[in-house]
């Protein structure tokens, strides 16, 4: 045992220097110090913890935003005017700063555990100030263009919550090792208290956090409600273009309950479909037609519309990253769509007997339309065969007309009322973003006989929750994933979960209790007697030089197998180690 010492004494100051160089670049052990850490490197250590909550809430923020990266990527079109996946340097520049913050927090708590002085480098304390303010600016600039989507926080909170906690609570149960033994090593009665409640009240919370933690996948499995129907939004879009016909033939050969699509009216008033306000994204208008490529997309006459390509746009954004998994016959397909019109959607969603969603914009003033354009919709949608009451009517403007024209339709609010407001309105369906009803709201709109879809839900965890809180249909642009399940990605009786809960809060009791005892007696049995800090101060008076040498000779005396003590070390500099006192 004897024989290995040196080798042993010497990679634990391996490993030290590492941590320490990396840290705070004191790579030589004369540069670390055990000496209390000062009150401007706590203030960077707050800084640093603060950048470590804020990335992780950031970079949980774009996680569950997933489901919405389209609608993202869309408004920065409508910004910009060019289309660009503006989620890949987020999430490249998110996932880097984060991994860098959070190596710098364990380092950090791995300077704690052994007692070293916290001494941050200052390119670090840069890099430290860079990730706070850019992210920082990046929640800025969230809030004012994209304001709606911080709900998606609190609704996946639902999905995510009874596992986070578990998640937390581990970790916290873990940094006990490192609290029992500054609590161990302390000296001051006051700092022991302190963090001990600090520590305590942590737990503590933890420990309750289930009380206020609600979902609506806690509940029995024999009150879980059949599958929200679902309707392709745009078709389905990750497949094929949106809007095109291709892209609603594949939505109903997956099934689904019913299409949505956006009607525009072209300039000789034939409704067609078409999201953008221009052709520029989803067209090759730049090239047909570059002097008319910013002129709004009704502007165009129906053969100016038949002569654009609305596939190739597809294959070379590549919205979705669908693209490359598609066969070359599919790859062809895409390439030769063009400008659906709503005729053609409407036969579609008749012949299979499927509900259609219309969302209408309508034409600008100066559009020959402007007037009629309810006509020309109604008579497009008699042309097309379709039943009446499988057309969901979405627009306010001129619904008494419609009423009267097509008595048959299902009248669609895209705003959220009262019951009584929408009954007496006669509005039996709404159509909402996915935010904008709670648990409650489903449950008061289903009792009232109101059918309520919700858009646009793209992801499994989503989904679940929504079928678990009882929603009637959701509108999806991913219908191809959506209607593989046949049961939400979790479901737990409140009795499973209470007993999760229980056993949790035990087993971490447990495990807490168990390393306090361990480190109180393992601290108690070490010698508190330290040759390098009671030489150090004793040196106070001399000069830095003498002191580093000092340092050198005590690592070379531990390194060659004990040989000349610390003892030696001091008399040799001119101290008395017991009186502390020089010898000179």
């Amino acid at each position: 045992m004897v024989k290995h010492q040196p080798l042993q004494v010497y990679e634990r100051q391996l490993c030290l220097s590492c941590l320490t160089g990396i840290y705070g670049c004191r790579w030589k052990r004369y540069q670390r110090s055990h000496d209390d850490t000062t009150k401007w490197e706590f203030l960077w250590s707050f800084i640093l913890f603060v950048t470590f909550s804020l990335l992780l809430i950031w970079f949980y923020f774009w996680w569950e935003a997933h489901n919405d990266y389209n609608e993202f990527n869309w408004f920065l079109y409508n910004r910009s005017g060019e289309w660009s996946d503006g989620t890949v340097p987020i999430l490249a520049t998110t996932a880097a700063g984060f991994t860098y913050i959070a190596f710098l927090m364990i380092l950090a708590l791995c300077h704690v555990a052994v007692g070293q002085q916290l001494n941050l480098h200052w390119l670090h304390k840069i890099g430290v100030i860079a990730a706070l303010l850019t992210t920082i600016i990046g929640v800025i600039a969230v809030n004012q263009m994209w304001g709606e989507e911080w709900d998606i926080i609190n609704i996946s909170l639902q999905a995510t919550g009874p596992f986070l906690h578990i998640g937390a609570l581990a970790a916290v149960t873990a940094l006990s090792w490192l609290v029992a033994g500054q609590v161990a090593r302390a000296e001051k009665t006051r700092f022991q208290v302190l963090v001990m409640v600090l520590y305590l009240s942590v737990l503590l919370a933890l420990y309750m956090a289930p009380l206020s933690i609600t979902s609506p996948c806690i509940m029995d499995q024999s009150s879980l409600k059949p599958a929200p129907h679902i309707i392709g939004h745009q078709g389905a879009p990750m497949l094929a273009p949106e809007n095109t016909a291709l892209s609603f033939q594949r939505a109903l050969r997956l099934n689904v309950s019913g299409l949505e699509g956006d009607v525009t009216i072209s300039l000789d008033g034939v409704p067609f479909l078409m999201r953008d306000s221009t052709l520029r994204r989803t067209t090759d208008v730049e090239q047909m037609f570059p002097e008319r490529q910013f002129d709004d997309a009704s502007l165009f006459n129906w053969t100016d519309l038949l002569s654009l390509n609305a596939g190739h746009w597809f294959i070379k954004d590549d919205p979705f990253w669908t693209v490359q998994s598609m066969s070359p016959r599919e790859l062809r397909q895409v390439e030769s769509q063009r400008v659906c019109s709503l005729q053609h959607m409407l036969r579609l969603a008749a012949s299979s007997n499927r509900t259609a969603i219309l969302r209408l914009r309508r034409p600008p003033p100066q559009h020959p339309r402007h007037q009629t354009w309810l006509n020309d919709t109604l008579g497009s949608i008699r042309l097309s065969g379709i039943p009446q009451h499988m057309v969901m009517w979405t627009e306010e403007w001129g619904r008494g007309f419609v009423e009267a024209a097509a008595p048959g339709f299902q009248q669609t609010s895209l705003e959220k009322r009262p019951v009584e407001e929408l009954h007496q309105r006669g509005i039996s369906h709404l159509l909402l973003r996915y935010n904008q009803a709670n648990e409650r709201d489903i449950r008061e709109f289903s009792s009232h006989n109101i059918s309520l879809t919700l858009y646009t839900v793209n992801e499994p965890w989503l989904f679940s929750l929504l079928w678990c809180s009882g929603v009637s249909s959701i509108s999806s642009e991913a219908p191809h994933i959506l209607l593989k399940m046949h049961a939400p990605v979790w479901l737990m009786s409140p009795d499973e979960y209470c007993l999760i809960w229980i056993a949790t809060d035990v087993i971490s009791f447990a495990v807490v209790l168990g390393v306090f005892v361990f480190q109180k007696w393992r601290m108690s049995g070490m010698r508190s007697y330290n040759p390098e800090q009671i030489m150090l101060s004793a040196a106070v008076r001399r000069s830095s030089r003498d002191v580093n040498i000092m340092k050198e000779k005590l690592i070379f005396s531990e390194v060659s197998n004990g040989v000349g003590g610390a003892d030696d070390l001091y008399m040799e500099n001119g101290f008395d180690c017991y009186t502390n006192q020089g010898t000179d």
